[in-house]
């Protein structure tokens, strides 16, 4: 590991003391959240646990939605933070960064928040944290040194240092791998969703859905597991009816590392009339959203492994499926819920490179049209939220995916609205001097809320935002601005300012492209 991201500040220098003597790179966000979201992305791009350094108080808090985003979308991250001095814990002396319950605010979205008491113990807490992300669902663990324990001189031994042996996983029994191979080889309208917890597991699930002549789905965090261009690929497309009602009809449906988030179904419900075959890791993931009626759980590259060597000495009887006229029922689908994303967004991503790294937002024009027609050819390269759907995510994702992968291109396409909270990173990117672009989508403001307002009948009330000179933004940060002035410009403004070195903006204007002029803001106080 090579990199880090925070913010240095008075009380977690000590962190930093070292990081020079190990080769370790410090990436200064402007803003915690984003050193969050930068090592998130990171972590997802280079398969590592991300790893922030905050300082205490506001530091942490800074970044607590980040390790809710990691939480929510079961990805590996080490939050290092310094706290209260032993044996001052709740005192309220008025000391520097006091937090009534630092320990316990993160305790709340971090899946272990551990306060450590010695250098031993600090240890510990480290090779713990690998040994979790290896054996269990990967989730952000923060790790607390009081600060006088932090700026205390130790001896530790390099035996105390060096990486631990961490015990595999165990298999499922044969027995049961045998029964499910039985009923997979079986099945007529076998079909596999691959989640964020197959993305180690390409070969293999490639190698089972061939055998079994099985499309495949993914889920957001799993999108390009199977490459999309694969015959066999449905893409990311769970939020569709048609989508859900292909599940329903398979005789097999066989679930890969996925919690079937709600999120990301849209709320909608998810059913199999066929028998569910779950694979996780974690045992309380069985019945998790849709019950199974066999669970192997383990983990998914080796089971996916052994159930492929099973299937070898079967006779597969499924039957062939027309993989090419479901994608047109969920392209149509797509394009019929939101005909003006859908539309942008297949022009954005043509005008993409081959290689893109993609971030994303909450905003409309992701959600609602880059997931559909963004095609990915391998896992990792799509750097999004789908169950935290945060804002401000995507321009640090895109740095630090950019950071951990510097040959690939790194573009993020985001909603003017969510761009704001994040905007101050553009002088991250600058500062790393990473080739980044940014496509800004702008609606005039929040436009989902927007319409959620008037779907309720609420005249639409601080949701239409008054918008600065993007590319002048862009400029000022230290970048070069593009604006995209006629809809005819579209495709060549994104080439031109993605072979243009540096950071790069390019302002898009909706309603350029159809979109109703949201009403215009008004700075009246009347």
């Amino acid at each position: 590991m090579r990199t880090i991201f925070g913010i240095p500040g008075t009380h977690n220098l000590e962190f930093y003391r070292h990081l020079d003597r190990l080769g370790i790179h410090a990436v200064t966000a402007r803003h915690e959240q984003g050193a969050g979201y930068a090592a998130d992305a990171w972590g997802k791009r280079s398969r590592l646990p991300g790893v922030v350094i905050a300082t205490s108080g506001p530091g942490l808090l800074n970044v607590l939605s980040a390790a809710g985003t990691a939480y929510c979308e079961s990805r590996p991250m080490i939050v290092l933070a310094p706290g209260a001095p032993l044996g001052s814990e709740k005192a309220e002396l008025g000391n520097l960064h006091e937090t009534k319950d630092q320990i316990q605010a993160a305790g709340g979205v971090f899946d272990v928040a551990h306060r450590v008491t010695s250098a031993k113990e600090a240890l510990d807490a480290v090779h713990d944290a690998f040994a979790r992300f290896s054996l269990t669902r990967p989730r952000p663990i923060y790790i607390e040194v009081p600060l006088n324990l932090l700026e205390a001189k130790v001896d530790a031994s390099f035996a105390m240092e060096a990486p631990r042996e961490i015990t595999p996983v165990p298999m499922p029994a044969a027995e049961q791998l045998s029964e499910v191979a039985d009923l997979l080889a079986r099945a007529k309208r076998p079909l596999i969703i691959a989640g964020g917890g197959s993305i180690d597991a390409g070969e293999q699930l490639q190698s089972v859905a061939e055998r079994l002549s099985s499309p495949v789905f993914s889920t957001l965090n799993g999108k390009g597991v199977l490459p999309e261009s694969h015959p066999l690929s449905l893409g990311a497309e769970l939020r569709l009816e048609a989508s859900l009602d292909y599940v329903r009809d398979a005789d097999v449906l066989l679930v890969l590392g996925s919690k079937l988030g709600v999120a990301e179904r849209r709320g909608r419900g998810i059913e199999a009339n066929g028998k569910v075959i779950r694979v996780d890791i974690l045992d309380s993931q069985r019945d998790r959203n849709l019950r199974s009626d066999y669970a192997l759980i383990g983990d998914t590259p080796a089971i996916l492994a052994a159930i492929d060597c099973e299937l070898k000495q079967r006779e597969i009887q499924s039957e062939p499926q027309n993989s090419d006229a479901m994608r047109k029922r969920f392209a149509a689908e797509a394009a019929e819920f939101d005909p003006i994303s859908d539309a942008l967004s297949a022009r954005i991503v043509s005008a993409l490179p081959h290689g893109v790294m993609v971030s994303g937002d909450s905003s409309q024009i992701f959600f609602n049209g880059v997931g559909s027609r963004l095609q990915l050819e391998e896992p990792c390269a799509f750097m999004y939220m789908a169950t935290y759907c945060t804002l401000g995510y995507a321009l640090p994702a895109a740095i630090g995916a950019k950071i951990a992968d510097p040959r690939r291109p790194s573009v993020a396409i985001v909603g003017d609205g969510a761009l704001m909270f994040s905007v101050q990173e553009l002088q991250t990117a600058t500062e790393q001097g990473l080739d980044i672009t940014v496509i800004c989508v702008d609606n005039g403001g929040y436009g989902e809320i927007r319409q959620n307002e008037i779907d309720r009948k609420i005249v639409p009330v601080a949701v239409n935002l008054s918008q600065p000179n993007w590319p002048l933004v862009a400029e000022a940060f230290g970048g070069k601005g593009f604006a995209v002035k006629s809809e005819d410009q579209l495709e060549q403004t994104i080439r031109d300012a993605i072979a243009a070195p540096g950071v790069t903006l390019v302002h898009v204007p909706v309603n350029l492209f159809g979109a109703a002029q949201p009403l215009a803001v008004s700075n009246s106080r009347k």
